[in-house]
C-alpha cells in the first residue's frame, strides 16, 4: 500500500510539473508578432498583421504601440480600421529624402498607436492590427519593430529586446517582419508581361499574315498555270476543229 500510495503521488506531482512547465512556455511565446499576409519582398509593398495576445489573467489590453526602425524608413504605413480601436499615425522629418516614384519624400511614419475605444483585449484573447507598409527597405532582411503594451492596470510591457540570430530568444523580444527577396519589377512585372505578351502575338499576327500572303501568292499561281492550261488546250481544241473541217470527204 505504502509503494502505491507513493507512486501515485509520484504521477501526480510529475503531472504538476509538466502542466506547468507547458503553461509556463506558452505564456513564453504569447508575445507580439509581426505576419505577412502573402509576401513582403525587398523593395516593395506589403500587408501585414500585428498580431497582439493579452498575457494576464487578471488585465485587459487597452493600448498598443508599434515603433518603425529610423534606419529604415517607410513613406507609407496605412492602419486598417478595426472595430473598437482608434488608430493614430505618427510621422517624422527625415535627415535624408526618400526618392519614391520619382518624387522627394521628407517625411517618414516613426510609429503607429492603437487605443481602445469601446473595445479591449481580454485574458485569453488576442487581436490582429492590419498595416499596408511600404515601400519596403531593399538593403536588409528583416524589420526589427519595437513595442509597447498597456494594460488596463496601467502596467506597460517593452517588447524592444532584438532577437539575435543563434542566441535564446529573450524574454521581451520585439516583432521582427523577415522581408523575401526582391523581385525583377514590383509595379511594371504585368505590364512587361502584357507587353511580352503582345510583342509575341505581334509576332505571330506578323507570321500569320506572312504565311496568308504566302498562301495567296501560291493560290495565285496556281490560277495563273491553270488559266494558261486552259488557254492551250482551248487553242488546241480550235485548231483541231479546223483541221477536221478541212479533211476532204471520203
Amino acid at each position: 500500500m505504502k509503494a502505491s500510495s507513493y507512486l501515485s503521488r509520484a504521477a501526480v506531482a510529475g503531472g504538476l510539473v509538466l502542466t506547468s512547465s507547458v503553461l509556463l512556455s506558452g505564456t513564453a511565446f504569447a508575445h507580439i508578432g509581426v505576419q505577412p499576409q502573402g509576401e513582403a519582398a525587398k523593395g516593395g509593398y506589403a500587408t501585414v498583421n500585428v498580431k497582439v495576445p493579452n498575457e494576464r489573467d487578471n488585465a485587459s489590453t487597452v493600448k498598443v504601440e508599434v515603433n518603425f526602425p529610423a534606419e529604415h524608413p517607410l513613406a507609407s504605413v496605412m492602419p486598417q480600421p478595426v472595430p473598437g480601436w482608434k488608430a493614430e499615425v505618427t510621422r517624422t522629418k527625415l535627415a535624408k529624402p526618400l526618392d519614391l516614384h520619382g518624387k522627394k519624400i521628407t517625411e517618414a511614419v516613426s510609429k503607429v498607436t492603437w487605443t481602445a475605444d469601446d473595445s479591449k483585449i481580454g485574458p485569453g484573447q488576442f487581436q490582429q492590427f492590419p498595416l499596408s507598409l511600404g515601400r519596403l527597405p531593399e538593403n536588409t532582411d528583416r524589420l526589427v519593430i519595437k513595442a509597447l503594451q498597456t494594460y488596463d492596470n496601467n502596467e506597460v510591457v517593452r517588447w524592444i529586446e532584438e532577437p539575435k540570430e543563434g542566441a535564446a530568444e529573450p524574454q521581451n523580444p520585439a516583432p521582427v517582419l523577415k522581408l523575401s527577396a526582391a523581385t525583377a519589377d514590383h509595379h511594371g512585372g504585368a505590364a512587361a508581361s502584357d507587353g511580352k505578351a503582345a510583342g509575341h502575338g505581334e509576332t505571330a499576327e506578323k507570321a500569320g499574315a506572312a504565311a496568308h500572303a504566302e498562301t495567296a501568292d501560291s493560290t495565285d499561281n496556281t490560277a495563273r498555270v491553270l488559266g494558261v492550261v486552259g488557254i492551250l488546250v482551248g487553242a488546241a481544241g480550235v485548231a483541231f476543229g479546223v483541221l477536221s473541217r478541212r479533211r476532204p470527204a471520203a
